[in-house]
């Protein structure tokens, strides 16, 4: 009895009778399961009952769920799925017979041949026909949802529409699902005013972020880091082209005031009210290379010709900043 290079145990059960992996000791049984992978548990839920309740736990598939999409998956994407499972009529009642919900996870990661022997398995053991059904609001049922990408989540896409010269340095809101076959994502970004729904296909992993401040992106986002501000400082901040539009995160940089010299030793720029917002991707003399707002009375800022800039962020994540860095422009724009 071993586990494969892929996570997978094998001869879980001896055909002789003989030795079981259930006449293990609790603990070691437990230390086996936590080694499969996904597709590992799936397979082993399919032997027995009693294997099948532990296969499916929450406590085995927690760390499943963070290792994979922890760093995409937000509190926004957990409440969505909370609705769906509410109102999905694909779950009836919310309770699935435990044959159907067997066979609808492993045809997720298991050919369709394979499937075929395994209906017939569970269509012939009397241990899967009075068993209880898996409940879809479990963390299993989670994981599958996102991994099959019958669940569209909300997240956040940097560079939005591949790179759009219209978003570079930017990160917008939009609902996302994951696609198993090429391992990226196909994103729907909400419509702009009057212009429709805009869908992306092949968006990659390094593109994808969980949103990192619970604010609707047709909110206004309540900034708590005015006062800290200074020279230096990487920020992100809301900004949208007119009021019927949602707002993205667009990355920046705290600048000198004019008055200035940029001198460390005798910079007085944080006592001051007024904020110098630089953004570098931009060229020098371009209208959106920098813009200014008020420390102390700071809320929605701007102009139907230059767009509305409201809440911001400061950026104190080495990791956050360090992301912006690797997405900045081949050539600096006009």
């Amino acid at each position: 009895m071993t586990l494969s290079s892929h996570g997978k145990l094998e001869n879980p059960v001896d055909e002789t009778g003989e030795m079981s992996i259930l006449d293990l000791p609790e603990l070691a049984l437990d230390c086996i399961l936590e080694r499969l992978s996904p597709a590992g548990l799936c397979s082993m839920a399919g032997v027995c009952t009693s294997l099948r309740e532990r296969c499916i736990s929450d406590h085995l598939w927690e760390r499943h769920m963070k290792k994979k999409w922890g760093r995409i998956i937000g509190p926004s994407a957990y409440r969505e799925w909370q609705f769906h499972i509410a109102s999905s009529k694909d779950f009836g009642s919310c309770k699935l017979s435990k044959q159907k919900s067997l066979r609808k996870l492993l045809s997720i990661v298991w050919p369709s041949s394979w499937m075929k022997s395994k209906d017939d398995k569970l269509n012939n053991d009397n241990s899967f026909k009075h068993s209880s059904s898996l409940s879809v609001d479990s963390i299993m049922s989670w994981y599958l949802a996102i991994e099959s990408g019958r669940f569209w989540f909300p997240a956040q896409v940097y560079n939005r529409e591949n790179g759009h010269v219209g978003f570079m340095l930017s990160c917008y809101d939009a609902e996302l699902s994951y696609d198993p076959q090429t391992d990226t994502f196909q994103a729907r970004y909400p419509p702009h005013g009057r212009r429709a729904i805009a869908i992306e296909t092949g968006v990659q992993w390094d593109r994808i972020r969980a949103p990192p401040v619970d604010t609707s992106p047709h909110d206004l986002h309540i900034s708590d880091c005015l006062n800290d501000l200074r020279p230096g400082d990487h920020i992100e901040i809301q900004w949208r082209r007119n009021k019927e539009f949602p707002y993205g995160w667009w990355y920046g940089v705290v600048g000198h005031l004019e008055s200035c010299d940029g001198n460390e030793n005798y910079c007085l720029c944080h006592n001051s009210n007024t904020v110098v917002l630089e953004f570098h991707q931009y060229t020098r003399g371009s209208r959106w290379r920098c813009t200014m707002i008020n420390r102390k009375e700071h809320r929605e800022e701007g102009n139907e010709a230059d767009g509305f800039y409201g809440g911001i962020r400061k950026l104190k994540s080495k990791e956050e900043i360090s992301r912006w860095k690797q997405l900045w422009p081949r050539e600096i724009l006009e």
